[in-house]
């Protein structure tokens, strides 16, 4: 068989996380096409109040977060209950514990608190991923991506909302034991024009890994200065 059309080893459903501006929803573009997957994309832009959170985070932190949650609960309730016999993979560009992990750094007191019992009540409906996918990126490539993708409302991310954001996740991890999460350390190398990079994240995929952390990286090219 084709490298190329068969499941990505044993995992039924991979969640790929990362920081913004880390190239998930790139990825899992790449992926399901290549293992003709069901593929579960975030409609973050459809949250109207995502321009105004990041001028004024303090003022619409837990209305961008509700609309967040919401959303991604109906995404996620019609696309991981809903079977299609043709696709056995599902693979998605979040894991529904970003919800949280986000509104920890943006909520605080009795607004974080409130959101918090919301979550776990719609989190209780939803399974975990077979593998957690990270992409590692240093904070200025990824800054370096959010200004090269244009987004207008992006533009005021600061270094500060970057760090604290991957530090959530990073902190996250030490505690998850239920399910194996995969971190891959892209750096500043481009997967999606260079082929040789790109191959390196699949042969990551069709490893087994146990529960628990695992720390890869992706190794330069031979003869590619970057």
């Amino acid at each position: 068989m084709n490298e190329d059309n068969k499941n990505i080893s044993a995992y039924n459903y991979i969640a790929v996380e990362g920081n913004i501006g880390a190239g998930k929803t790139t990825l899992c573009k790449m992926l399901a096409a290549d293992y003709n997957s069901k593929l579960v994309l975030e409609q973050f832009s459809d949250n109207p109040f995502l321009p105004m959170f990041y001028k004024e985070p303090d003022r619409y932190g837990f209305t961008v977060e509700l609309f967040f949650m919401s959303e991604r609960y109906q995404q996620l309730q019609k696309s991981l209950v809903e079977q299609d016999l043709f696709k056995k993979n599902t693979i998605a560009d979040y894991f529904f514990i970003k919800t949280l992990l986000f509104a920890n750094k943006t909520l605080s007191g009795e607004e974080y608190r409130l959101f918090q019992r919301f979550f776990n009540i719609l989190n209780s409906n939803f399974p975990k991923p077979d593998l957690l996918v990270y992409l590692y990126r240093p904070i200025k490539d990824l800054l370096h991506n959010i200004k090269k993708r244009g987004r207008e409302y992006e533009q005021e991310i600061s270094e500060e909302y970057l760090q604290n954001i991957q530090n959530a996740y990073l902190d996250y991890f030490k505690v998850e034991q239920e399910i194996p999460i995969l971190i891959i350390d892209v750096k500043d190398f481009n997967f999606v024009e260079e082929a040789g990079y790109y191959e390196q994240i699949k042969s990551f995929l069709h490893q087994e890994y146990e529960v628990g952390v695992h720390k890869v990286h992706l190794e330069r090219l031979v003869g590619k200065e970057e």
